[in-house]
């Protein structure tokens, strides 16, 4: 499906996709949203990764719900790159876009022709963006760049949890996420230098460098001195004092962010368990001791009851929503997140928007998730390609 209108903060830009799971798809939706038209390069048959799995089994109508997410205001063409001519096709496209974005292990489409230098060979200007686990080169450059993997191996999985219970795992991809962001970003930076030089470049993101980026304020602590280790009690992370983290009350969970102990005591009637730890200099060396003492006081009324009572003394709070909650929320409800629109086969689906605002306008559905090789035809015939020679491409298994 097909509709007109949207941002045209990149109208006229196109890029080629060469992408899989999340952190290709992701930041391609971010910059289709705002206008380019991304062509997406999928293998014939089977289709990109994202098409065939869907976390909680989520399938709408045999659709994934994962490809659902993130591969919207775009088309779908079908190429093999194994052989000749649909590797030939890739690069006659590629001399014809502004940016390229790819998400492979490294090395796999430089085997195949479709590097940056052989693409830089027919068109100097491109903007050649990749994503990886560990970089292009290096020690770990033939690894797979996993979200899970990559919260592991950065610290980031090490730095939450407790002394008992151990590392956590972040409920959602972060790193894909935030790298995807990453990726986005230099893209724009790297096509307003080209605006204003005429220069392409390379453009690259390192999962493991953005999941360190994703940590910045422990690392530069640790970095600098500071030995940082998991509480004992379920504090926040490895650098706050107490109160800051979730606290279970009568009926669910809260958050407290930074506040003295003495202010949180003088709220709650100055309890003698609190006593002790009035003094700021003990907030952080005894902040195990502090949550033993603040635990049961706070099981003693309502989440709902707690933010009345602590955002009334200008305390920073707020219940520890589910997800129904969440959107259930009137302040959700007003920045209206949820795009909803019907699937040709998915049926009716719900995403989330695009999550910027501009002055200039909203980004819009243009185009919903395509079918594999939705656009193949459409596409080759913009390149030249004769209806014969795409029926030819078709037969031999190269679209």
């Amino acid at each position: 499906m097909t509709e007109q209108g949207g941002l045209e903060l990149l109208a006229g830009v196109r890029i080629l996709a060469f992408t899989q799971f999340l952190l290709g798809p992701a930041a391609c939706q971010y910059l289709s949203d705002m206008g380019a038209d991304v062509i997406k390069v999928e293998p014939p048959g089977r289709g990109a990764w994202e098409r065939n799995w869907a976390g909680a089994e989520t399938y709408m109508n045999g659709v994934s719900a994962f490809f659902m997410l993130a591969n919207r205001n775009l088309r779908s063409i079908t190429l093999n790159l194994k052989s000749e001519r649909g590797a030939e096709a890739a690069r006659r496209l590629a001399a014809r876009s502004d940016v390229v974005i790819e998400n492979y292990r490294p090395g796999v489409l430089e085997r195949l022709g479709l590097g940056y230098g052989r693409i830089r060979e027919v068109n100097p200007g491109i903007i050649y963006a990749s994503g990886s686990g560990y970089g292009s080169d290096g020690p770990y450059s033939h690894l797979p760049g996993q979200d899970l993997l990559l919260q592991a191996m950065s610290g980031l999985g090490a730095n939450t949890g407790t002394e008992s219970a151990g590392p956590t795992v972040a409920a959602a991809a972060i790193v894909d996420q935030h790298s995807a962001s990453l990726l986005a970003m230099g893209i724009l930076g790297a096509l307003v230098h080209r605006e204003r030089t005429g220069e392409g470049q390379r453009v690259e993101v390192v999962m493991v460098e953005a999941a360190l980026d994703l940590q910045t304020e422990p690392v530069v602590y640790h970095l600098n001195g500071a030995h940082l280790r998991r509480p004992r009690t379920p504090i926040a992370d490895t650098f706050h004092s107490v109160p800051y983290g979730f606290y279970a009350t009568a009926d669910g969970h809260l958050a407290i962010s930074m506040t003295p102990i003495s202010t949180i005591s003088e709220v709650l009637g100055n309890p003698p368990a609190l006593t002790p730890y009035l003094d700021p200099a003990v907030a952080f060396s005894k902040r195990d001791e502090i949550r033993d003492a603040l635990d049961p006081l706070m099981r003693e009324r309502t989440t709902a009851e707690w933010v009345e009572l602590l955002r009334a003394h200008h305390i920073w709070c707020a219940a520890v929503n589910t997800l129904t909650e969440t959107f259930d929320d009137v302040a959700v409800k007003h920045i209206a997140p949820v795009l909803e629109f019907d699937h040709p086969r998915a049926g009716r689906v719900r995403v989330l928007k695009h999550p910027v605002r501009y002055s200039s306008g909203k980004a819009a559905l243009r185009r919903t998730p395509p079918d594999l090789g939705e656009h193949t035809a459409e596409v080759l015939g913009e390149l030249g390609y004769s209806s014969a020679e795409v029926d030819a491409m078709r037969a031999a298994g190269e679209i």
